[in-house]
């Protein structure tokens, strides 16, 4: 399973070990001296800091033992690939929705949630042994820019009920913290600017500490260091099938963003997609065994090696070390816990929508033609689904199996997309080269 085509450990120092010089760029391969590559580990744990964290907030997930499954994640994930592709396994927010609908009012499916979580990464590793062994082509067959842009689209938009309570009832916090994202987003640059999230968060915080809305409690009686909490996993096939539609938003962010570093570093990774999927599940199902978040690859630490050319995995196993050790710190959780419903919600408003939007940026990319009936009535049924189904008692029942808006979204998505374009192939009543699968080009989800 380990990827033993090249010796691991032996990064070559580039140039002088300080520098990167104008023009050139720290390959996979080479690092800087150990002092500067240290601090590029660190600035990538900045950088994933926010996401990471903010999933297990916004889903009642243990913070720290987020943090430590996406430390181990990251390392499985270089172990796995041979050392060859830079990248940092976050929290991933395409789990939110099947995670928020499994511990919904009036449940208690924690553990049947990281069953989800656990199967999926499951799923994902059996696709990279595929994708190891056929390549990648099935893929786009199956999930056109059509069909992928819909089904990240919906995601995000069934969520978007979930933030009408906490602003009614924190309406001041709550919108203070979706204005703050929005202006740091613009006012600064570089790494504030990537942690515009993280900012409005700490912004929104501070409004909702005059207001009483902090309890500290759970601070003052968390001890410094400790163990994470470890939970294990149940299996219940109703909040499984709520899980299943991630799978296809995994896909498409791995070979994305293995797509973009490969570009980044002049050098074609596809040959490893089948690696990066693997890499990526048995990190996902680690997660899932033991009371974590699901993974992926993260956009955030790519901005960072765009910006400071340094390509290098042993960044990376640095960062992942570093999470390790603030997973042992329960007195961080605890603060992070702290983080009141209106700031959440502030902040869930901005990233729900991005999430959505993202979407529609699948198919502004790819040029997808919404004046071919296929495409069109393909999007609009599997987005009104995923909106008019988003929980509660806004759900539907199917032979004993309960459907929300996400695992029903994306099954109507798929089957009606297949269906027509095989009935206009059949007729020839639609054009349907436009519709010839390229492979989506996915934004980020963190």
């Amino acid at each position: 399973m380990l990827d033993k085509s090249k010796p691991m450990f032996n990064w070559t120092v580039h140039g002088d070990g300080r520098t990167v010089a104008p023009n050139a760029a720290v390959a996979p391969d080479e690092r800087l001296h150990w002092p500067q590559t240290i601090g590029i580990g660190v600035q990538h744990v900045m950088a994933m800091f926010g996401a990471t964290v903010l999933v297990p907030a916004l889903t009642g997930f243990p913070v720290t033992t987020t943090l430590l499954f996406s430390g181990l994640g990251t390392i499985i994930f270089l172990l796995v690939t041979g050392n060859r592709i830079p990248s940092y396994l976050g929290s991933s927010f395409a789990f939110i929705a099947p995670v928020s609908a499994a511990m919904g009012p009036g449940r208690d499916n924690f553990g049947a949630a990281l069953g989800g979580v656990l199967v999926t990464g499951f799923a994902l590793f059996l696709v990279g042994v595929i994708v190891n062994r056929t390549g990648t082509g099935w893929i786009h067959a199956l999930m056109p820019p059509a069909v992928m842009g819909t089904i990240v689209a919906l995601i995000g938009l069934n969520l978007a009920g979930s933030t009408v309570p906490k602003m009614k009832e924190y309406t001041l916090t709550t919108f203070t913290t979706m204005v703050a994202v929005v202006i740091c987003s613009v006012l600064f640059r570089g790494m504030l600017g990537r942690l515009s999230i993280l900012l409005g968060i700490v912004i929104g915080y501070l409004v909702a500490l005059p207001q009483g809305e902090i309890d500290f409690t759970p601070v003052k009686e968390a001890a410094w260091v400790g163990l994470p909490a470890f939970h294990h996993p149940t299996f219940d096939l109703h909040v499984i099938l709520l899980f299943l539609p991630v799978l296809f938003v995994l896909i498409a962010e791995n070979v994305g963003h293995v797509r973009t570093v490969g570009v980044m570093t002049g050098k074609s990774y596809d040959h490893l997609n089948g690696k990066t999927l693997m890499g990526d599940g048995l990190a996902t199902m680690l997660a899932g065994a033991a009371g974590g978040s699901g993974t992926t690859t993260y956009a955030e630490n790519i901005g960072v090696m765009a910006s400071s050319r340094v390509y290098s995995t042993a960044a990376y196993w640095i960062a992942g070390f570093v999470a390790i050790v603030l997973s042992f710190m329960p007195k961080f959780g605890a603060v992070i816990a702290t983080i009141p419903p209106g700031v959440l919600g502030g902040a869930g408003i901005v990233l729900y929508g991005m999430i959505g939007i993202m979407g529609a940026r699948i198919w502004v990319q790819n040029q997808v033609d919404f004046g071919n009936p296929i495409n069109l009535m393909t999007a609009g049924a599997g987005l009104i689904i995923a909106i008019a189904l988003n929980g509660g008692d806004n759900v539907l029942m199917i032979a004993g199996l309960t459907l929300d808006g996400i695992a029903l979204g994306t099954i109507a998505t798929l089957v009606i997309y297949h269906v027509m374009r095989g009935i206009a192939l059949w007729r020839k009543t639609v054009p349907t080269q436009v519709d010839e699968p390229q492979g989506a080009k996915p934004g980020k989800l963190g």
